[in-house]
């Protein structure tokens, strides 16, 4: 086989419709795609063969909008791209269905809260069926056990599920929908089980009574990545501690309610104005509690009075005084937010512990009304309050300012308290490519400023129990110290549910007997291991056991980047922990979507925009337009403009694609012919500025491929997209009476091998653009494809062109001559629209100035050139820096600004018109013919 057979491309031609447009498009293919199982895994064994995508599991809590189709569109070019040539690409979709999300859409739809006393009831029919979004209050929500309220969470969201495929499928994902896990879903369960309880043998994992950042909402402890800093209002309020003698010594603090919870006043070290202080004691006001003054270094010196009471605990600061000089622990501050019922024992001073008997059960807020007022009428308050705002930690998903709440929970070590740790989760991090690479020092920082360890475990309801039971002694308590470990060949458990092995269910929650761990796992907890889920690690089997090969470590990790921090980085975690490498070799990060006032989507600002109106205004190939062409890393506006252009996009593809393939094939009624078949080689590619399009396309292949490959769609499709339209414009009118084969304005017939020519750089040149689009158009592209190679399959398992099948068409033409070809025909077209007459009268004669350069390839392509333009007399040329002066010349003589400006404009131009005379206009045809 000759290199011209090689790349000759064969085509089995169908009728052509007779109208083509893009409505309707998407109905059409989807379900030949789903019966042909075109995106389907192929269970390929060799790992270089597979290409491998961690794909992100949308939160199931209600609707998606536009920025998930944005990033999600992102992740299905590259798939579709590597699937064209030639990988066998791992492409599931997951859906992450436990967590606060869900719990609180259940809550709300079904007007349902937990109450773990209650029994579960089989017959338990919710309130409500749909509340129409709004908000039911826990006043007025029907407790529940946990039971039922876990099989509400799987009743709404499997319904959620099915309009979340529904739309994935709209927009064209090519899933592979085989391969669909839940987080919540038995599998999943059962690896995040198994990795834990091998992070707890090797030490990894464990617990502890600590203070943590606490929700009084949500009543659950929070971890570090789920933290927001947001502006809070307050008050600073100025008050005296005393000495034995009753000198005040003032601070300032915006939380007085915890003056009963207050252990020491710190200063730092270097302060001169309490450096004589130190190792003295005070008395605190109202409650008579003596306290040490003692110097710590993140104590503020020019913040406030510079010494700050510390109190168990007001915020992350107190925690590190608290570590650090060893003091006692006084917490106030219950789980649900407010103050505790029992007068603390440290509090012996009976004025004191009537004051406190007042806050008891009370908010933070009414507690700290009742001690300020306190401390006005015994003088130790210092003037009225100052109002101030100050950054306060809340949970991201959270109303109210977080609280430090002492409590026991489970922790996995993440380099936050283990620096060998912490320098090998950096390094992992070089390992990892990222893109756009600048993300990359998002990952470093978030590494580098750790201070604790992952809190995994969540005081909730919905989500992946921890598989653990413990001992409960002769007094009844549980002993935490020896928990009773499951064998993995029984997971997934819920030991709320199951009975560990020795023990049977009378012996539950009784002293000799076992009581049942009764936190879960933090959602991030299974979602850190989506890798190893939908690689089936660990499971049994030789088929699983083939399908981990040969898909892990995986090759992409599509995801946003606001979510470095919590499944990017926990994901890193896990698999070093577990697996001793990266989960996978890449991560791509998207921006966020902006509305029109470049403010942020979110279901929160009520400014998102529901995803099934655009596809259905505009089409999914428009809106995955819109999408394709934000670049990674960086937010884009949500633009309605841009779907119109990929709109017209795909309209054009279809039209441009149907005038090609129609010629030759008209009967003498104009009717599209029979079906046939057609043979584009590059080696009859003869005439120069065919070669010269084939020339442009090896460069825009070969460009598209190598910006691809990086990850760059964006820049891909600019490419594509920037020639597609030159061709079309350009390339098309030039050559089509040529390919016609008709005779030209002067008489002139076209050689069969110069038709021959222009039908087979047209028929190579919109065959790539097909399979070049496809990853971005795919119901359009699969439209014409079916045109053009019926029976031969989907265009998206085609193989993705090669540069060398356009290079061997090409001949060594350069590109240029397009460039300046089409230079031409714009000119002699604006001959007429400046005469305001119809393109089709001829020109006479027309002098163009030309540069030097490029005169010989203009002559080259000179017949194409003449024919579109209707040019029936002589083309001559001048130089173009002459025209230009003749031009201006004529234009100062006339004394035109206008035009003497616009001959200096074209005097950079390569082509231009010198001077030319125009026949007459093609006479109008009567309106009734």
């Amino acid at each position: 086989m000759t290199e011209s057979q090689a790349n000759t491309i064969n085509a089995n031609l169908t009728p052509l419709p007779d109208k083509v447009g893009v409505d309707g498009l998407e109905d059409k293919w989807r379900g030949v795609w789903d019966e042909g199982g075109v995106y389907k895994f192929r269970n390929t064994r060799d790992r270089k063969a597979v290409y491998s995508i961690d794909t992100p599991p949308p939160t199931v809590s209600g609707h998606l909008h536009v920025g998930h189709v944005f990033s999600y569109t992102h992740t299905d070019i590259i798939a579709r791209f590597k699937r064209m040539n030639g990988f066998d690409v791992f492409y599931p979709m997951g859906w992450d269905d436990n967590g606060l999300p869900t719990e609180r859409r259940v809550q709300n739809y079904y007007g349902v809260r937990v109450d773990t006393s209650l029994k579960y009831d089989p017959n338990f029919v919710p309130p409500f069926e749909g509340t129409d979004g709004k908000k039911i209050d826990a006043k007025d929500q029907v407790p529940i056990s946990r039971k039922n309220f876990i099989e509400l969470c799987e009743k709404l969201t499997a319904q959620d599920e099915k309009q979340f495929e529904a739309l994935w499928r709209s927009l064209g994902l090519s899933i592979d929908w085989s391969q669909t896990y839940h987080t919540i879903g038995e599998h999943p369960q059962r690896v995040a089980q198994k990795a834990f309880l091998r992070n707890l043998a090797r030490g990894e994992a464990y617990q502890k009574d600590a203070p943590g950042l606490w929700d009084v909402t949500f009543q659950t402890a929070v971890a570090q990545a789920e933290l927001e800093s947001r502006e809070y209002p307050g008050f600073y309020h100025k008050i005296a501690f005393r000495f034995e003698d009753g000198t005040p010594i003032y601070i300032e603090t915006t939380r007085p309610e915890l003056l009963a919870a207050c252990g020491a006043l710190i200063a730092h070290p270097d302060d001169d104005r309490y450096k004589k202080y130190f190792g003295q004691y005070v008395y605190s006001p109202l409650f008579r509690v003596k306290v040490p003054i003692l110097a710590h270094k993140a104590a503020e010196m020019d913040k406030g009075a510079g010494i700050a009471m510390c109190c168990t605990f007001g915020d992350v600061t107190d925690v590190e005084w608290w570590r650090d000089l060893n003091l006692p622990l006084r917490s106030i501050i219950q789980r649900n937010g407010r103050i505790v019922m029992d007068t603390p024992d440290w509090i012996e001073d009976g004025k004191g512990r009537e004051i406190f008997q007042e806050t008891a059960g009370k908010t933070t807020f009414s507690a700290r009304k009742i001690i300020v007022d306190a401390l006005r009428e015994s003088g130790d308050l210092d003037g009225e309050p100052t109002p101030t705002k100050r950054m306060t930690n809340f949970y991201e998903k959270g109303d109210k300012p977080l609280e430090i709440v002492t409590s026991r929970q489970w922790y996995l070590k993440n380099g936050g308290t283990d620096q060998q740790l912490n320098a090998e989760l950096i390094e992992r991090g070089k390992e990892l490519n990222f893109h756009p690479d600048f993300m990359r020092v998002r990952y470093e920082n978030w590494v580098h400023g750790l201070n604790g360890d992952w809190l995994i475990s969540r005081q909730r309801f919905f989500g992946v129990p921890f598989p653990l039971w413990y001992p409960v002694k002769e007094d009844g308590t549980a002993d935490y110290d020896h928990p009773i470990v499951p064998s993995e060949d029984i997971l997934p458990i819920d030991p709320t549910d199951d009975v560990p092995e020795g023990y049977s269910e009378d012996q539950r929650d009784v002293p000799g007997g076992f009581t049942a761990e009764q936190d879960i796992m933090d959602t991030w907890a299974t979602s850190s291991l989506t890798p190893q889920i939908v690689t089936r690690w660990e499971e049994p089997g030789e088929e699983n056991r083939a399908i981990f090969n040969a898909t892990f470590p995986m090759d992409l990790r599509p995801q946003g980047q606001d979510i470095i921090r919590t499944w990017l980085f926990s994901s890193v975690d896990r698999a070093h922990l577990e697996n001793k490498c990266l989960p996978w070799a890449s991560a791509t990060l998207s921006g966020w979507i902006l509305d029109p006032d470049h403010k942020k989507m979110s279901k929160s600002k009520g400014n998102v925009v529901v995803p099934d109106k655009p596809i259905k205004q505009f089409g999914a190939d428009a809106v995955r337009y819109w999408a394709a062409a934000a670049r990674l890393g960086l937010d884009a506006t949500y633009d309605e403009g841009q779907m119109k252009i990929g709109r017209r996009l795909a309209i054009k593809l279809l039209n441009a694609t149907k005038f090609a393939l129609a010629i030759g094939r008209e009967d003498e009624n104009h009717h599209v012919g029979a079906a046939a078949t057609a043979s584009w080689n590059p080696a009859d590619v003869t005439e120069p500025l065919d070669r010269a399009a084939m020339a442009k396309m090896a460069h825009v292949v070969s460009e598209a491929t190598k910006n691809l490959n990086n990850y760059e769609h964006s820049k891909a499709l600019e490419v594509i997209e920037n020639y597609f339209w030159q061709f079309c414009d350009d390339y098309i009118e030039l050559v089509k009476n040529r390919a016609y084969g008709t005779a030209d304005s002067t008489g002139h017939v076209p050689s069969e091998k110069a038709v021959k020519s222009a039908r087979t750089a047209l028929g190579l040149g919109l065959d790539a653009f097909t399979r070049l689009l496809a990853p971005y158009l795919p119901y359009a592209t699969e439209e014409v494809w079916s045109w053009m190679h019926e029976g031969e399959g989907s265009v998206h398992r085609a193989a993705w062109p090669k540069a060398e099948t356009y290079a061997a068409a090409a001949f060594k033409a350069s590109p240029e001559l397009l460039t300046h070809a089409g230079e031409a025909l714009a000119a002699l077209r604006g001959i007429k629209s400046k005469a305001k007459v119809s393109m089709k009268t001829p020109i006479l004669s027309v002098k163009l100035g030309v540069s030097d350069e490029v005169r010989g390839s203009i002559e080259s392509a000179l017949a194409d050139i003449a024919e579109a333009g209707r040019v029936v007399g002589r083309i001559s040329f001048v130089g173009a820096a002459a025209a230009a002066k003749a031009i201006k010349e004529t234009a100062e003589a006339a004394k035109d600004a206008a035009a003497e400006a616009k001959a200096e404009a074209e005097a950079a131009i390569d082509v231009i018109v010198a001077d030319s005379e125009l026949g007459e206009p093609p006479a109008k045809k009567p309106k009734n013919q």
